[in-house]
């Protein structure tokens, strides 16, 4: 190749109309909350009771576990998209939704007797989350991987499974 074909290929390059790594998460992140809301709507719609739920410790104790997950994830994704970026402060912050977990499930037990600790554990629709939660999961999930192609992960399988986390 000559110097004045190289030349014009990164030139090329540089009037790239793709779009931003930074802006494809962006987007996808939002695309992805969309397509996890429609689906939940009308897979599961909301609960009979939302009213009164709503103004529970436990209910509003799933968005914080929920945010927190979706936060950490969502900066570690972001680093493990991009080559030679720093991800230890990223990895680091992925234990803040579980320590909250434990937190919550500790508390739970201060608070409710021993004998209804395997009936708290199991809960009432087990059968539903198991089934409809990674079903809502795998629209969110295709855009992550979709994003995950603007970038270069150096660690695929890592960086598929926080995608699949996330």
């Amino acid at each position: 190749m000559r110097t004045d074909d190289l030349i014009k290929a990164l030139d090329a390059d540089v009037r790239s109309t793709a779009m931003p790594l930074g802006s494809a998460w962006w987007t996808g992140a939002g695309a992805a909350t969309l397509i996890a809301a429609v689906v939940f709507w009308l897979a599961i719609g909301p609960r009979a009771d939302i009213a009164t739920a709503m103004y529970t410790t436990r209910f509003v104790a799933k968005f914080v576990f929920t945010m927190a997950l979706a936060v950490s994830a969502f900066t570690l994704i972001r680093a493990l998209s991009t080559p030679g970026a720093a991800t230890g402060r990223a990895a680091a912050l992925m234990i803040a939704a579980p320590l909250l977990v434990a937190v919550a499930v500790g508390l739970e037990l201060l608070s409710v007797p021993a004998a209804d600790w395997g009936r708290r554990l199991v809960g009432s629709n087990m059968v539903i989350c198991l089934t409809f939660i990674p079903l809502i999961g795998i629209g969110p999930l295709a855009v992550f991987l979709a994003v995950l192609r603007y970038g270069a992960p150096t660690r695929p399988v890592l960086a598929g499974a926080v995608a699949g986390l996330l």
